[in-house]
C-alpha cells in the first residue's frame, strides 16, 4: 500500500522548521525560537514527514532523535536556505532600514559589554526591523562548522592563532590589566612581579579545549606561575568575587572598566608586559560577498575602532560605596 503524500510544498518555512527541529530536538523549543505555536510546528513536522516519506524525528526516552534520513537531509537543507538567501541578495540593493533579515553572531562571555552594547545600539538604529541573535560560545562549540553551515554569520573571539580557514579582520586590541577589590592594599601602588606571583588569582575555565588563552600562553612562555585560587566557568561572574577579598583577576581593560563602574573595584596596571588582547571577527566564504553580511561586518568593525584604547593605561581606583 502506497503511503499518502502531503499536498504541502517544501518551502523555506518548512526548511527552517526542519533545521531548527534538528538543532533543538523539541517541538516546544522550536515553536519558541520561531515565535510560533506548538500546534503550528507539529503541523509543519507532519508535512515534512509526508514530503520526505520518513519520520525524521522519533521520540526516545531522552527526547526526540533524528533518523538517518533526517541526518542526510540536514546538510542539503542548510545549503538550500543559504542559496535562497544569496539569491535574494543580488547586487548592492541591501537596505538595512527595511531589512527583516536575521543575523547571528557568536561570541564568548568575556567580550567587553561596552562593545556589545554599542554594536546592538547601532544595529537597532540602522536596521530597526531586523533581528540579531547573540549566541554564547563555549569550549565544546564547533564554531567553524556553524559558520560553514550557516548557523552563525560571524564569530568573535581572541584566539592566539585564529583559524586560517576563515576570513577574518581585527575588531579591537585591548591592554591587559589587573582587577581587584578597591580596598586591597596592593591597589594603592604599582604591582611588582613578586606581587603577581604571590597574589591569589581568579582564573577562567579554559575557553577552548584545543587552544590555551592568550594570558596563559604568555605566562607559560615567560615561565611564570601564578597562584590559581578560584576557577570560574563564567567570566562575568569573576568580578563579583573580588570585592572585600585579596583576589585578583587578570583581564582586558574594557571588560575591567565596565565592572569597575558597577562594583567597588580598582584597575591596576599589570607588572607583566602582556601583548594586547586582540579580538577578531571570523566569517565563512559562503557569505563573504553578501551585501547584508558586509554591512554587518562593517558595523562591527566601526564599533571596535570607536572603542580602540590608547596604548597605555593608567591605574584607576574605584571608590567603595559609602
Amino acid at each position: 500500500m502506497a503511503t499518502r503524500r502531503s499536498n504541502a510544498t517544501l518551502d523555506t518555512y518548512l526548511l527552517k522548521v526542519f533545521c531548527i527541529l534538528m538543532a533543538e530536538r523539541s517541538v516546544s523549543r522550536t515553536a519558541l525560537k520561531l515565535n510560533q505555536s506548538q500546534p503550528a510546528i507539529s503541523v509543519a513536522l507532519k508535512n515534512l514527514r509526508l514530503i520526505f516519506q520518513d519520520p525524521l524525528l522519533v521520540r526516545e526516552k531522552g527526547g526526540m532523535v533524528p533518523t538517518d534520513r533526517a541526518q542526510a537531509i540536514l546538510e542539503h537543507a542548510k545549503a538550500a536556505l543559504g542559496a535562497i538567501d544569496n539569491m535574494l541578495e543580488t547586487g548592492d540593493d541591501f537596505d538595512p532600514a527595511s531589512s527583516r533579515q536575521v543575523f547571528r553572531i557568536g561570541s564568548p562571555d568575556y567580550l567587553a559589554p561596552a562593545f556589545a552594547a554599542s554594536a546592538v545600539a547601532r544595529f537597532r538604529r540602522e536596521a530597526p526591523y531586523a533581528r540579531l541573535v547573540l549566541h554564547a560560545l563555549g569550549p565544546d562549540f564547533d564554531f567553524e562548522q556553524s559558520l560553514a553551515e550557516g548557523d552563525l554569520d560571524v564569530v568573535i573571539g581572541n584566539w592566539p592563532e585564529p583559524p586560517d580557514r576563515m576570513h577574518l579582520s581585527v575588531l579591537l586590541e585591548d591592554p591587559i590589566v589587573c582587577l581587584m577589590s578597591a580596598d586591597n592594599p596592593l591597589a594603592a601602588r604599582r604591582l611588582t612581579m613578586d606581587d603577581f606571583r604571590r597574589m591569589q588569582h581568579v582564573v577562567p575555565t579554559p575557553y577552548s579545549m584545543t587552544q590555551r588563552g592568550m594570558i596563559d600562553t604568555e605566562l607559560t612562555a615567560l615561565r611564570i606561575q601564578r597562584e590559581e585560587c578560584i576557577e570560574v566557568q563564567s567570566f562575568m561572574l569573576a568580578p563579583y568575587l573580588l570585592p572585600g577579598t585579596d583576589l585578583v583577576f587578570t583581564t582586558a581593560r574594557h571588560f575591567a572598566r565596565y565592572y569597575a563602574g558597577l562594583l567597588p573595584l580598582a584597575i591596576v596596571e599589570s607588572p607583566i608586559d602582556f601583548p594586547p588582547m586582540r579580538f577578531y571577527q571570523l566569517w565563512h566564504a559562503r557569505n563573504h560577498h553578501a551585501p547584508s553580511h558586509q554591512w554587518l561586518r562593517h558595523l562591527l568593525g566601526d564599533c571596535g575602532r570607536a572603542m580602540q584604547a590608547p596604548a597605555a593605561d593608567r591605574p584607576q581606583m574605584a571608590q567603595p560605596p559609602r
